[in-house]
């Protein structure tokens, strides 16, 4: 895809604009004012039925780039793998869990909310209790809104909530978009990464038509891009000629110090805050800030 610059740029006097991974003019979202009050909280679920795309690596980082910026974050853990509670260091067995909030055997989330090691990073935890969970609530009625439900008695205490869900469509996923205002796709930018994403946009088309008429798609993030090879550069094209504006301009880079910080239990702005990568899920935490989907 051939860039589009500016004709000022090409008059003396003006600089040529600097091009992003996304082939647009790359903008220096500002870093965010302070906040005066906290809530309601927007939910924004984090969500592709593909496995290994960064959806559980994004909700640690943006998570935790949130809260330097001030803003009060609740975490949930929706994938009975209990990877995001365990990114966190979060203990995820003998103690409540999103299952439990589920099932209504718990009816106060704040039993079930554990803060992290991130100050204003707060987490509700799952572990394998949670793959049982659709078959105890296949004939609950209204059983695609009992998430909502339990979200909407915290909602007042936090800024943003983020919702980590599982790879697949079933139906704690349209739970988690049925309690969403927005939803973040993330998306590895691999060729095969690219073929469930229609399907993706169709379930999120029927689910506002059925159930959450409100839901809004706040972005697509390109992962795990790697400049130097042809195959991440033209797949990342060919989202944004698929996608447009609905790809985010932060993109998020390749590197192995994820898995180095998911060991530590920490995110990776606390365990490399210089590093590139946690400078951009800084970025992406401005960009949604400037794009309206956080406070």
């Amino acid at each position: 895809m051939t860039a589009q610059h500016d004709d000022s740029a090409l008059l003396p006097g003006f600089d040529a604009p600097e091009i992003g991974p996304t082939g647009r003019p790359l903008t220096h979202f500002p870093v965010p004012a302070p906040l005066r009050g906290h809530g309601p909280a927007r939910v924004i679920t984090l969500c592709n039925q593909k496995g290994g795309v960064g959806k559980t690596t994004t909700t640690i980082n943006l998570g935790a780039a949130l809260a330097e910026y001030g803003r009060k974050v609740l975490a949930v853990d929706f994938d009975p793998q209990g990877a995001l509670s365990a990114g966190l260091g979060v203990a995820t067995h003998d103690v409540p869990t999103i299952y439990d909030l589920l099932l209504g055997s718990i009816a106060n989330p704040a039993e079930a909310i554990v803060p992290s090691t991130v100050p204003g990073l707060d987490v509700i935890p799952a572990n394998i209790d949670l793959s049982a969970a659709e078959v105890h609530l296949v004939n609950e009625v209204a059983r695609e809104t009992i998430l909502a439900r339990v979200l909407r008695k915290v909602s007042d205490d936090y800024d943003v909530i983020l919702i980590d869900c599982q790879p697949s469509l079933g139906l704690l996923t349209v739970n988690a978009l049925t309690a969403a205002h927005g939803v973040l796709i993330p998306l590895e930018c691999e060729f095969f990464a690219l073929r469930g994403v229609a399907l993706l946009v169709e379930t999120i088309d029927k689910v506002r038509d059925r159930l959450n008429p409100a839901i809004e798609l706040d972005g697509i993030l390109a992962t795990m891009y790697d400049a130097r090879t042809l195959h991440s550069r033209e797949v990342l094209e060919r989202v944004v000629e698929t996608f447009g504006d609905q790809v985010l301009e932060t993109v998020i880079g390749r590197t192995v110090k994820f898995p180095d910080a998911s060991v530590a239990g920490t995110p990776i702005t606390s365990f490399a805050p210089e590093h590139a990568a946690a400078e951009a899920y800084r970025q992406l935490a401005r960009e949604l800030i400037s794009r309206g989907a956080v406070a």
